[in-house]
């Protein structure tokens, strides 16, 4: 009966703490609304707020991908990364978080939006690439996009003409996206073909700023199914090892 007392009151006790922990995010959301969203006209917003391992420190994940970090109080804040340090060097504790919001945000884009490269057999991983048709890296990259199917790598191809709207490659873009057959219009641009005009609602422009969400800044920008950021280009072998696939 005294185990089963204290097994009890062990439960009541986890059940008011994560009472308090609850209730305790939802008034700092509160203060944070009105200091953060208020002030901004509402164009930033609070997704999420979690305790860290540090006491009384809160992580504040925003709409923007950016992560901030507040005290209980919602009086001071800091951005950057947190770290614990370890005997094999520092852990980044912010990468999780930032790296499952990517993946959130992909995931939210329809596959027809995309352009997709599949294997013939099982898919190992699916690698998100943000491309410019006339990036030479990009163009090089999807020059091994066999070897890359053969290594079970799937290739989802997002649009980032580098410049956005004012890039050379905006239009070509487009007419890549707009066109009946995307994967050879692809292949044709980046091989330096000129294709026939075409427009239409594409999601070119809203690729471009869902990159820009993400933190990316050129072109290839590769997006690991852990959501792990990767900027530049991989030769085959080096992907399939980074993604444990091998041969």
């Amino acid at each position: 009966m005294r185990a089963l007392g204290g097994i009890f009151l062990l439960g009541a006790a986890l059940l008011l703490f994560a009472h308090n922990a609850i209730g305790q995010n939802e008034s700092l959301r509160d203060r944070l609304n009105q200091s953060i969203v208020a002030a901004s006209g509402n164009q930033l917003e609070i997704l999420n707020i979690k305790p860290t391992p540090i006491a009384t420190i809160y992580e504040v994940e925003l709409n923007t991908g950016e992560l901030l970090y507040s005290d209980a109080s919602g009086q001071y804040l800091f951005a950057g990364d947190m770290y614990r340090a370890t005997p094999d060097g520092l852990l980044n504790l912010s990468a999780a978080t930032r790296q499952q919001a990517v993946l959130r945000k992909l995931a939210a884009v329809p596959d027809g939006e995309t352009i997709i490269f599949e294997p013939e057999g099982e898919v190992k991983a699916t690698v998100s690439v943000f491309t410019d048709v006339d990036c030479g890296y990009c163009r090089q990259l999807h020059g091994e996009r066999e070897q890359m199917l053969d290594y079970g790598i799937r290739l989802r191809y997002l649009a980032y003409p580098r410049g956005g709207e004012n890039a050379e490659s905006y239009d070509k873009m487009i007419s890549v996206w707009c066109s009946d057959d995307r994967h050879r219009s692809l292949t044709q641009a980046k091989n330096g073909q000129n294709l026939p005009e075409r427009d239409c609602e594409s999601p070119v422009l809203a690729h471009y700023n869902l990159g820009n969400e993400l933190g990316i800044q050129g072109t290839p920008a590769l997006i690991f199914p852990d959501g792990r950021l990767i900027p530049g280009y991989l030769e085959a072998p080096r992907m399939a090892a980074m993604l444990g696939i091998g041969d």
